[in-house]
């Protein structure tokens, strides 16, 4: 225990020396962020290497402990498994969140060092092998604990956008693990995470609004793939598939803000990797709140977060699915309020009636498209047209050719007009207030203007080449 308090206490005085100093080490060498009064809300240039005091209080820590007298120091001398093997990892992806502050690296090289990372975090030991009870294939295992320690450290690297969040919600799920693993006398699991809170502790006192220096892309994709590391360790204790999911709810806040940004992105057809500003900090500033209050109302929910943890961890298992319910109930009610449109239209697609409507529209476009390749006159295709535009909420068309006016039906309402070069036009009328869906309208209007003029075209030249041959033959 003494060995502990030496590396939280240690870690967090180095925190606060060496914070400032690196501070200092970014304004002169220019490592800073600049406001851009949009994503970037804070009102002057700003250190962002903050992760390198981050890392140098926590390693130093370890050092200082090595050259005393207490137990643990021979623990680590002799390697602590944990903490020494994973040391390998997390350079790399320390070292590539650096490189990227000074120089800025591309999402998808940022990945495969990400990546390669998790790689040596698996050869290390760190195996994500099974659910409640049930063993996963050494393949299946591999690949699971990849995509949980890439999604930890994405997760806490898109939350970092308000001064001091990251690193708070980072604390609480530094601490929460302590706690769980001094509950399950996981000593090394204990010693890995009790100087990374002292750090924490001490670098958050220069991080908190307003903050002086950034964790940077070297402090957040770090501390998102320990996380991800300590959480598979701590869930080597469960037993259960609702136990494992304690860890799950100690990093609830920047894994749920991480699948919210993916499936929006995914929705608008954005790019993954992009950038915008809906995250869920960003949709409580847009509310009015300040960015202290937004930090804080998200501490609260950490704290909420941790406390069911916990109780998962450290109670029986009679109780695990009610708090699991209860707490993704309360997530759910409190994204209501943040305004997410994205996903109440895609529900309305999916569940009512819009989406089966959009999927017989196209359909019913297959079949207009393959009835016009199989005519062979214009007369076919002007007949092929006149079948297919009720189906789309038209209700009446005016075929312009050559002169001559192949079908009229007049109504009131407002009309849509497609021009073919040449050769005339074609007049479609739509009452007011129809109720066919407009996404099906556009999308016949686009297939007339693309396949039924080409189409024409096509028999037009054919008609002329004919004519042309029968005039030869003529003269001969």
């Amino acid at each position: 225990m003494y060995s502990l308090l030496f590396l939280a206490l240690t870690s967090f005085v180095l925190s606060l020396f060496l914070t400032p100093q690196v501070r200092n080490l970014a304004l002169r060498l220019g490592l800073v962020d600049h406001p851009d009064h949009n994503r970037k809300i804070h009102n002057i240039p700003t250190a962002r290497i903050g992760g390198v005091a981050i890392f140098a209080a926590t390693t130093g820590s370890y050092v200082l402990l090595l050259f005393i007298h207490l137990s643990a120091g021979h623990v680590i001398w002799s390697g602590l498994p944990f903490a020494m093997r994973l040391l390998p990892a997390v350079v790399v992806i320390f070292g590539i969140g650096l490189i990227d502050d000074i120089f800025q690296v591309r999402a998808w090289h940022k990945l495969l060092a990400q990546i390669l990372a998790a790689m040596l975090a698996w050869a290390s030991g760190i195996h994500l092998e099974g659910v409640g009870g049930h063993h996963f294939p050494t393949m299946i295992s591999f690949v699971l604990t990849l995509i949980w320690i890439v999604a930890c450290t994405n997760a806490v690297n898109l939350i970092d956008g308000v001064d001091g969040l990251a690193t708070g919600i980072c604390l609480f799920a530094t601490v929460t693990t302590l706690l769980a693993s001094l509950f399950h006398h996981n000593i090394d699991l204990a010693f890995a995470t009790v100087p990374l809170a002292g750090a924490l502790l001490g670098f958050l006192r220069f991080n908190f609004s307003p903050a002086s220096i950034f964790l940077g892309d070297c402090g957040s994709l770090t501390l998102g793939f320990l996380l991800g590391c300590y959480g598979i360790v701590w869930s080597e204790k469960s037993t259960t598939l609702i136990g494992m999911s304690a860890p799950l709810l100690a990093l609830s806040v920047p894994l749920l803000d991480t699948c919210l940004t993916v499936m929006r992105r995914y929705l608008r057809r954005q790019p993954i990797f992009g950038a915008d500003q809906s995250h869920i900090h960003h949709k409580l500033l847009s509310k009015g709140l300040t960015p202290r209050r937004v930090v804080l109302l998200l501490y609260g929910f950490c704290g909420l977060a941790a406390i069911a943890s916990l109780i998962l961890t450290s109670t029986s298992e009679q109780y695990h699915g009610f708090i699991v319910i209860l707490f993704c109930l309360s997530a759910w009610l409190a994204l209501q309020h943040l305004g997410y449109s994205e996903f109440s239209i895609a529900g309305k697609l999916a569940f009512g009636g819009a989406f089966r409507g959009l999927l017989s529209a196209r359909l019913d476009l297959l079949r207009f498209e393959q009835e016009l390749s199989a005519s062979t006159t214009i007369q076919q295709c002007s007949e092929v047209l006149c079948r297919a535009y009720p189906r789309f909420g038209f209700s009446g068309i005016e075929l312009y050719l050559d002169g001559v006016v192949r079908h009229k039906e007049s109504t009131e309402g407002w009309c849509v007009r497609v021009d073919f070069a040449g050769h005339g036009y074609i007049h479609f009328m739509r009452e007011s207030g129809a109720t066919s869906p407009g996404a099906a309208t556009v999308l016949f209007i686009d297939c007339v203007s693309r396949v039924f003029v080409a189409k024409l075209n096509e028999l037009k030249s054919q008609t002329s080449r004919y004519s042309d041959l029968s005039l030869y033959a003529h003269a001969d």
